[in-house]
């Protein structure tokens, strides 16, 4: 067996087995995406909150570090649960960029089976300026055990290690 051959089966072996090995680690909870963003109080507004002077969340599940501010910095994240639905703890970490060091913002949250949509909302004093965006951020989505189920993370959260 040529080397080249050798190297093209141990590539194809660790990718078939990535996957797996996440899935069991993970108990196949993943996050599938997370897009970041300024979001003003008024684009949470729907026709049938007039009516029943309740938020209509559409559907999703809508945090925020100040429940009664809507107007903040948000992430929204598609998760999936292929389980029973399941109680977690969604960690924000982020560095701001009037900050040097990171802070945390923790939200509790169920995910119910197959996928979910969360909005995670810095908001008040937590993110008041609508033109600023953090310099890193990572969500880590824990069990209630604290056991890490998923992660994602911004380009720059973490260093390149050193040559």
């Amino acid at each position: 067996m040529t080397f080249r051959r050798l190297l093209l089966l141990l590539a194809v072996a660790t990718a078939a087995a990535l996957p797996a090995a996440a899935g069991a680690k993970e108990g196949g909870v993943t996050i599938v995406r997370v897009f970041t963003g300024w979001r003003d109080a008024d684009s949470f507004k729907r026709i049938s909150e007039y009516f029943t002077n309740r938020e209509n969340t559409g559907g999703e599940t809508v945090l925020r570090s100040h429940p009664d501010q809507r107007a903040g910095y948000y992430f929204l994240v598609r998760a999936a649960n292929p389980g029973t639905p399941l109680a977690v703890r969604l960690s924000v970490q982020m560095v701001a960029p009037t900050d040097a060091k990171p802070r945390t913002y923790d939200f509790a949250a169920e995910l119910k089976s197959g996928q979910n949509v969360l909005n995670l909302g810095l908001t008040g004093p937590d993110w008041p300026d609508a033109k600023a965006n953090p310099v890193a951020w990572k969500l880590s989505l824990l069990a209630a055990d604290g056991r890490l189920l998923a992660s994602e993370e911004s380009y720059l959260w973490e260093k390149p290690a050193s040559p």
